[in-house]
């Protein structure tokens, strides 16, 4: 908006006790915009058990509390109180994934579009930058805010359908809450119509004649779009005022990192990127990242290391194919599941090349990838040049990868490639290190009941960290955030997709089992681990042989849970080859550069966007 002639004046975390508190600027010529912040407020408060989080990376000082359960609402209504007719415009990843009805985890029941609970009249769903801009010329132009209906990227409310046209209907409210068959329907049209070539107007009925319309997705932005919107002068850095405090601790993660990309095609299930950066690979040119790199070597602060060059997927540096460009994404396939679309071009060659000329940047010492690649597109790549150029120069002994799980009927729920396909990855990562004369180790992400993960896939994926020798210290169990794909399973019981019946572990208990049985060798997992096998009838995993999980009876103090010839690393070391293979010892004190958690880690990666959000673990996850 800056760049673009406005003025803009910043309200940070007002008290929402207090409607004077978002008085301190008078009122706005044209109109307020309200956002959460680059986090859903619940995802930050809250972890997947419910429980409050006791700090907030995003505030100044990380102290937890500065801001309202569902930010996005308690504000637009404070404003509302005050500002009677004022615009009042909501957006940000908050808005954007409560468009329209949705599944709220919290309070474990459908809730209605944020666009009326919040009482905003507009909503910008997705990146926001070429809708801002639209709405702020729109209302300068003296249009009125209730007749700014026309924005591709935006979510408005009528009391008429007569004026709105070439649009889908929805499922209504009242039909949505009768049946969550029908939810599960809506969000599959939903789904659908992501893409700004493809997608339709969408609208959802409300009771009293309120229609809440979805118009079509803004288009992508350009590479020039893209270096433009990076290249903006900004301050990078916090706001002097936050000194004292010390600082807000999410920026450490992010202030020598370097986005080069938004969007993402590998559409993980549980993730909710597709909801909104889209599937379409938007990239940065490899110029205007050069140069972002150049600025950062000028920082006082700057050591000389990058601390990762990425986005939701690192390696992904172009579309997935041409065809997306002319005609949109496919409504009906996925472009990596089941396996890699025959259209796909795979090409890393132009990242691996970027790498190379970052590090050889007077100044620069490492250049480390830290967003996690996607190795079904790696094996796919006909060319070793990508992973051999990042075994060797870009990993910090740990490789972060996201199988997430072993089991391919749940890999299948989720999105995700085979099994046989991360086994292969772990075979030639061995083999390359080898080459190299490297000690460097795979580290993946894993998700515990995910919908379609029975107790039966729980013990076959416990079996298979077993075999991996070494424990998970990052395990996620899966949390339904708005918007995303797992969740409409997790709430309706059925795949959207299929409306075909899917197993879903709801009950606490049980998810604590399931996770457990990741982390089995800790010792306070011990009775859960025990509980879970019994359960699943696999008393053959209690014993001393190697293969069992835990032991017949609990561990005394200082001794792992684990049965027999179960060991790790010292202090903090840790190593494994692929699964199925034995673990590599790991080096004593070894441990890699790990992100922020996953709760943390969020800002346009946004993991990206939001399913990857409340996670327990570090770096990004694809």
């Amino acid at each position: 908006l800056d760049a673009h002639g406005y003025k803009v004046g910043i309200i940070c975390q007002p008290d929402w006790t207090d409607p004077a508190s978002i008085t301190v600027l008078g009122e706005p010529r044209l109109g307020f915009l309200v956002s959460a912040g680059n986090m859903d407020s619940m995802v930050n408060h809250y972890s997947v058990t419910k429980h409050r989080r006791h700090t907030d990376a995003y505030t100044p000082g990380g102290e937890e509390g500065h801001r309202p359960n569902r930010a996005v609402t308690v504000y637009a209504n404070l404003i509302r109180q005050t500002f009677k007719d004022a615009p009042i415009i909501i957006g940000g990843i908050e808005a954007s994934l409560r468009r329209l009805a949705h599944y709220d985890y919290w309070q474990d029941k459908l809730k209605r579009s944020v666009l009326l609970d919040s009482g905003a009249d507009i909503l910008i769903y997705g990146m926001g930058e070429h809708a801002i801009v639209e709405i702020a010329d729109a209302l300068d132009a003296g249009l009125p805010v209730d007749q700014i209906t026309y924005i591709n990227g935006t979510v408005y409310r009528t009391g008429s359908l007569d004026e709105v046209y070439d649009y889908d209907l929805l499922p209504s409210w009242d039909d949505l809450t009768a049946d969550k068959l029908n939810y599960a329907r809506s969000f599959n049209v939903q789904q659908q119509n992501m893409d700004p070539i493809t997608g339709h107007r969408l609208v959802e009925p409300y009771p009293n004649s309120v229609y809440v319309v979805q118009n079509p997705p803004s288009a992508t932005l350009t590479t020039d779009e893209m270096d433009e919107v990076a290249e903006l002068p900004y301050a990078r850095d916090w706001h002097p005022d936050y000194d004292a405090a010390g600082g807000v601790p999410a920026f450490a993660e992010i202030k020598f990192s370097i986005s080069s990309n938004r969007g993402c095609f590998g559409e993980c299930s549980f993730c909710a990127l597709t909801f909104h950066q889209g599937r379409v690979l938007q990239m940065r040119s490899h110029d205007s990242i050069m140069r972002e790199a150049e600025l950062l070597t000028r920082d006082p602060e700057f050591k000389g290391y990058i601390n990762d060059v990425g986005g939701p997927t690192a390696n992904f540096s172009r579309p997935a194919c041409d065809k997306q460009l002319k005609h949109g994404v496919c409504k009906n396939k996925r472009c990596l599941w089941p396996s890699v679309c025959k259209n796909m071009v795979v090409d890393e060659s132009g990242y691996a090349q970027l790498l190379r000329d970052l590090r050889q940047l007077p100044g620069v010492k490492k250049v480390f990838v830290r967003s996690g690649i996607r190795f079904d597109y790696t094996m796919a790549d006909a060319s070793d040049e990508f992973l051999r150029e990042l075994l060797e120069h870009h990993v910090s002994g740990q490789l972060r990868v996201a199988p997430e799980h072993v089991s391919d009927a749940v890999l299948s729920v989720m999105g995700k490639p085979s099994r046989a396909v991360y086994d292969a990855f772990c075979r030639k990562f061995v083999r390359l290190n080898r080459e190299y004369g490297l000690k460097q180790y795979v580290v993946p992400y894993l998700i515990s009941s995910h919908p379609g993960s029975t107790m039966k896939e729980a013990v076959d994926l416990a079996e298979a960290v077993r075999d991996m020798g070494y424990m998970p210290e990052q395990v996620q169990d899966f949390y339904p955030t708005p918007s995303t794909m797992s969740t409409c399973m997790y709430y309706t019981g059925v795949d959207p997709r299929t409306m075909e019946p899917i197993y879903v572990a709801r009950d606490p208990h049980e998810k604590a089992m399931q996770r457990a049985l990741i982390q089995y060798r800790k010792p306070e997992n011990y009775k859960l681990v025990r509980e879970a096998l019994e359960k699943a009838g696999r008393r053959d995993l209690i014993g001393y042989t190697k293969h069992c999980l835990i032991r017949p009876v609990p561990p005394r103090p200082g001794e792992t849970s684990a049965g027999g010839g179960h060991g790790i690393g010292k202090k903090g070391g840790k190593g494994h080859g692929g699964a199925g293979g034995a673990g590599a010892k790991g080096p004593k004190g070894g441990k890699g550069h790990g992100g922020m958690s996953r709760a943390q880690n969020t800002a346009g990666r946004n993991r990206a966007a939001q399913g990857r959000q409340g996670a327990n673990g570090g770096g990004r996850r694809n």
